[in-house]
């Protein structure tokens, strides 16, 4: 399941200006800072800290009444080794960056979830022996930022890793029982019956464990999703999952269900504006379910072109809006009403479709390993691979592994 993430490598060090850089306050290393209640963790949306031209946190907040973040992600350093890092590049042992922007938000009343895993980089619980050394490990990521929520973002390629699922679910137990209080939920891919065999397994490894999270979420999009009605078909799909699985009624299996979504365009092409978040919004509050995300405040702002173009990006949502309109409905979620501000662009705009170029090169395939400049067709454009890269589906982004060559 893409999400559009980029690993924070050189851009970590970007100026975090944008962000805020609040001086220190309590809430830093000691973990001193007084919880939100579990609703505002439900409902935050995931924010890139140091990458994808991070938005002022604060500014968000002045804006929405939002109060809390999901921070993605930490990751196993790259070179290798049992340690949590943002990005697979920056130590959260010696991190500054990321505590000043939750010192800002934290100081403004707010507070941060933290995300692990995503669909890029290497995860602990790959790099990890068992499931002790992994909870050590994500451990680290609590204490030290003094934590009262974590995500298990559990997506392809780890959760077809049998060992690697095994982990991260006895990690996710582990620090349940360690860290009275804690909210956890788990996020995975999203399919139209709810979600897909590996999903399923993951489930079963929870119910092998009796690990129950808060909740577990599915992210329905990027994979033939079409607006909110193909969404909630989704959510209700998956609660006959966690039911038959779990052997709860359906009101158990809602209350310990999530939603997890993709404002504007997907990495596919998908659309989801915001009447489409509105429906979603009131199919979660209607049925009771336990949370309401999306990727990401990142992208919560109109491209230029409102379109961008028929490309999907990072910073911005490809869709005619407002900034931090798809941020209201988290906090419509949560239980507050939002500041009132400019009336919402309605239209989406539907992408020009570019004009047939030359011939296609050989069908992209899912068991084909791809090194850098290897090229392959999918869905009428020709793509050229930019490194190593197998069962990555091209899609037209600046950090992904396929580079977008035109239509063919």
């Amino acid at each position: 399941m893409r999400r559009l993430r980029a690993c924070l490598g050189a851009a970590a060090a970007v100026s975090l200006a944008a962000v805020g850089t609040t001086a220190l306050v309590a809430g830093s290393a000691s973990g001193a800072t007084t919880a939100l209640g579990n609703r505002w963790y439900a409902a935050a949306p995931y924010l890139m800290p140091t990458d994808n031209d991070p938005p002022d946190a604060g500014a968000i907040m002045d804006a929405t009444g939002l109060k809390a973040f999901q921070l993605a992600f930490i990751l196993a350093p790259n070179g290798g080794g049992c340690s949590p890092t943002w990005g697979g590049t920056s130590a959260v042992s010696s991190d500054t960056a990321v505590q000043s922007v939750i010192n800002t938000i934290r100081a403004k009343g707010g507070d941060v979830s933290v995300s692990i895993g995503g669909y890029g980089g290497t995860k602990l619980g790959q790099a990890c022996s068992d499931p002790a050394s992994t909870a050590a490990a994500y451990q680290q990521v609590i204490t030290k930022y003094g934590l009262h929520a974590i995500d298990f973002d559990l997506e392809e390629p780890e959760y077809e890793n049998t060992a690697a699922v095994h982990n991260e679910i006895g990690a996710a137990k582990i620090l349940q029982q360690n860290n009275p209080g804690l909210y956890v939920s788990v996020t995975t891919a999203g399919t139209a019956d709810g979600t897909g065999w590996f999903g399923k397994q993951m489930l079963l490894e929870a119910k092998s464990q009796g690990f129950t999270p808060n909740n577990f979420s599915i992210m329905p999009f990027d994979g033939g999703f079409n607006g909110a009605a193909s969404q909630t078909s989704a959510l209700a799909n998956f609660n006959t999952i966690l039911q038959s699985t779990f052997g709860w009624d359906q009101a158990t299996a809602y209350a310990h269900e999530g939603f997890s979504g993709m404002n504007g365009r997907s990495d596919t092409g998908e659309y989801f504006s915001q009447a489409d978040f509105q429906t979603v919004l009131d199919f979660a509050t209607s049925h009771s379910m336990d949370r309401f995300t999306f990727w990401s405040l990142n992208r919560d702002r109109q491209c230029s072109p409102a379109d961008n173009g028929g490309r999907t990006s990072g910073t911005c949502s490809s869709v005619a809006q407002n900034s931090w309109d798809f941020a209201k409905y988290s906090v419509k979620f949560a239980g507050a009403t939002p500041p009132t501000g400019t009336p919402t662009p309605t239209p989406t705009p539907t992408p020009t479709p570019t004009p047939p170029g030359g011939a296609c090169k050989a069908a992209w395939s899912a068991s084909t390993v791809y090194t850098a400049g290897n090229e392959a067709s999918y869905n009428h454009h020709n793509w050229k691979a930019k490194w190593w890269t197998q069962n990555e589906t091209p899609a037209a982004t600046d950090w992904g592994p396929w580079q977008d060559e035109g239509a063919c």
